[in-house]
């Protein structure tokens, strides 16, 4: 099992920006994929940016390339995700998730992923 905590969401103005951490916990030797999904009220949960845990390969949602950047330190099992240039549209729950699988197939499905966080809360005012 793998236990994941988000932390740094809030309420930020448009155009500006917020940090989110991701901290995992347990099995983490087993966690290849990592990924932020994020819900807006009324709406699926959506991709946002995955990683592999070497760092090697990233993939990011077509909306929030340029702005956003993902990253991972593999000593501390962290996962953070740095959102700059915020757009209302951007608002809603950011979920941390992990899934076992060593490739990149079906990478951006959140079907996919094995574990996930509670959710942070990102609004941003316009």
């Amino acid at each position: 099992q793998v236990q994941l905590v988000e932390s740094g969401g809030g309420l930020v103005q448009a155009g500006g920006s917020l940090r989110l951490s991701c901290a995992a916990s347990g099995r983490t030797g087993r966690t290849y994929t990592m990924a932020w999904f994020r819900q807006a009220p009324g709406k699926e949960r959506e991709f946002v940016v995955a990683i592999m845990w070497s760092g090697l390969s990233t993939n990011y949602a077509d909306s929030v390339k340029g702005r956003f950047t993902i990253a991972r330190d593999s000593a501390k099992n962290t996962l953070t995700l740095q959102m700059n240039s915020l757009k209302p549209e951007d608002t809603a729950v950011y979920y941390c998730a992990a899934r076992e699988t060593r490739t990149t197939v079906g990478w951006t499905r959140a079907q996919e992923y094995d574990y996930w966080g509670q959710g942070t809360q990102v609004t941003v005012s316009s």
